[in-house]
């Protein structure tokens, strides 16, 4: 039978036992509730969605669908001001005419490629450096 002394410490090592157990899923729990409400959350970490403030600034506020076509007034009117643009400023890459437009650059590709079908505008360079000018 054992001593009173070795039962108390059996008492003790039982109550610690539980407490650690219980401080140990506290915890556990706790790190898996932090988890879960980080992936509830992601606009606040990650890229928010542009307010319509900011797509009326970037143009972005009459977005078509995907895959949708452009008006052909509208595309005609991109067109001119784009080959004024160039006759204006010649020498500038496509990103800097975007910019100075206020056009995203995959807007200017089809309006870039007629100008140059039509030989209004030549090129010089290659890919992301292609530097455009009137004829």
């Amino acid at each position: 039978m054992p001593s009173s002394l070795e039962s108390e410490i059996l008492a003790r090592a039982e109550t610690l036992t539980a407490e650690l157990t219980a401080l140990i899923r506290e915890s556990a729990l706790e790190i898996v509730r932090e988890a879960l409400d980080s992936q509830r959350m992601p606009a606040s970490r990650g890229r928010r969605a542009p307010t319509a403030s900011a797509r009326a600034s970037t143009g972005l506020a009459g977005r078509r669908p995907k895959g949708a076509k452009r008006d052909p007034k509208e595309l005609e009117a991109l067109t001119e001001r784009l080959g004024a643009f160039i006759a204006k400023t010649p020498g500038q890459r496509i990103e800097q005419i975007g910019k100075a437009l206020g056009t995203p650059t995959k807007e200017l590709a089809l309006p870039v490629k007629k100008l140059i079908a039509a030989k209004r505008v030549t090129t010089k360079g290659q890919k992301r450096a292609t530097t455009y000018f009137a004829r």
